[in-house]
């Protein structure tokens, strides 16, 4: 058995995909995040040490979380587990633990589990976790493509160091893939292989810092190209752009990408920035969010945002979320962009935001207002009685339109218009309201 177990590890070592064939064995050959793992930083020199706290690896796909975790599994003298989130159960995790205290007891032996996608675990699952490391009876290294401090027990998040890794760069990327063809022992050193330097820099880009998706598109293109009569495989622009599709934007519509797309592209129309707002549009559409949702933000900012400055804005934005709805994409994307636009190139005021913001706020911490009795209903003769409606006036019988009168019974002012845009005139039409009343006083 022990022969057939070799036998088949090392089949699967030898066909497994290329970039679990080039994965790290050791620290130095981790490619890129050197503000996480360079010479001197805190968890290089806790794995150079062997001295790994629990910690918590968060950051993109294909950026080397799961790296890191084989190289301090082939550094530690301790026992290394490995769970995946995604089909563990608490029971798995419970064998673990007797496992691990186990190892202390007889070994004085440490325990290490890699828990991958550790955000997939619920509350309950997270929480079987948190005795052992509070006890110190195994180390937890947890790796996730989401905040952990959205969706990791926060107890969890406070027993253990957070380390962010991010994309790779696009010279981090080339280097990766010169090392794999390079390297004749797990890479692709063993055939001949000649990448031209447009395709190089194709698979690098389109990557947007994943190496597991630079690797797997260059072994695909190298696997589905034939060699020439010198049996050379040249690896043209044309064999990347086939073997790579489509870039794979990071964007979960219910994860961290979302929420930071969507702040950008808002924060980019309030800040009248076009061409941010344009970029932020495209990357949402090309990931597949729902463009209601697009639409909706859009609204919301020309009412928030824009306000009275432009009245116009939220007529446009209503307009292009009808519009949107009506024709679908990928024509929905160009009535979202014309929104989008003018909204962010509108002057802008929230004085009509900030104005039923400080009212609701009366109404929730002051003592509810009376409605005056001149300006009640009154339906019922009984009602007129009581003084009901009695010392209304019609607004329309005065002059200008305007008259004196008490339309709450205590003043108060919630609305301030700034003196800019169309919310210009508005601010010109009060004072000119003021103006007229006072001079009938």
């Amino acid at each position: 058995m022990d022969l057939f177990d070799a036998n088949e590890k090392q089949y699967k070592s030898k066909n497994a995909p290329l970039p679990y064939r080039m994965a790290p064995r050791t620290i130095d050959e981790i490619v890129g995040q050197e503000s996480v793992i360079g010479q001197g930083n805190l968890l290089r020199r806790l794995i150079e040490t062997d001295k790994v706290a629990s910690v918590i690896l968060y950051g993109p796909p294909g950026t080397g979380k799961t790296a890191i975790a084989r190289v301090i599994a082939n550094s530690t003298k301790g026992y290394f587990e490995w769970l995946n989130a995604s089909v563990a159960k608490v029971e798995d995790i419970r064998k673990v633990s007797l496992a691990a205290k186990d190892r202390i007891k007889h070994y004085k032996s440490k325990t290490i589990l890699f828990l991958d996608e550790i955000h997939r675990f619920n509350k309950l699952q997270q929480d079987a976790l948190l005795p052992d490391v509070e006890e110190g009876n195994m180390i937890l290294i947890g790796a996730t493509t989401e905040n952990p401090f959205f969706y990791v027990n926060s107890a969890l998040v406070s027993r253990s160091n957070i380390f962010e890794l991010k994309p790779l760069t696009v010279d981090n990327l080339k280097d990766l893939i010169k090392k794999a063809l390079a390297d004749k022992e797990r890479g692709l050193g063993g055939k001949k292989i000649k990448i031209d330097d447009k395709a190089l820099e194709h698979l690098a880009k389109l990557s947007d810092g994943d190496a597991r998706r630079a690797l797997s598109a260059l072994e695909l293109g190298v696997l589905s190209t034939s060699p020439n009569k010198s049996g050379v495989i040249n690896f043209t622009l044309k064999v990347a752009e086939e073997s790579i599709q489509k870039k794979a934007v990071v964007y979960d519509k219910k994860g961290e990408g979302h929420y930071n797309t969507i702040s950008a592209f808002i924060k980019s129309m309030r800040g009248s920035d076009p061409d941010a707002v344009l970029y932020y549009l495209a990357k949402m559409i090309y990931a597949g969010e729902d463009p209601r949702f697009i639409a909706r933000r859009i609204v919301i900012c020309a009412a928030e945002d824009v306000g009275n400055a432009d009245p116009l804005a939220l007529v446009v934005a209503n307009s292009a979320m009808q519009a949107a709805e009506f024709v679908g994409m990928p024509e929905a994307r160009i009535p979202l962009a014309q929104a989008a636009v003018y909204v962010a190139t509108a002057p802008k005021s929230n004085a009509a935001y900030l104005g039923i913001d400080a009212a609701l706020k009366d109404v929730k911490e002051n003592p509810t207002l009376e409605v005056p009795k001149h300006l009640q209903n009154a339906v019922y003769k009984g009602e007129k009685a009581l003084g009901k409606g009695q010392g209304y006036k019609y607004a329309h019988n005065y002059e200008g339109g305007v008259v004196a009168l008490d339309y709450l019974p205590v003043k108060r002012k919630y609305y301030n218009p700034k003196d800019i845009g169309y919310e210009k005139k508005i601010k010109a039409r009060m004072d000119e309201i003021e103006k007229t009343l006072r001079s009938r006083d």
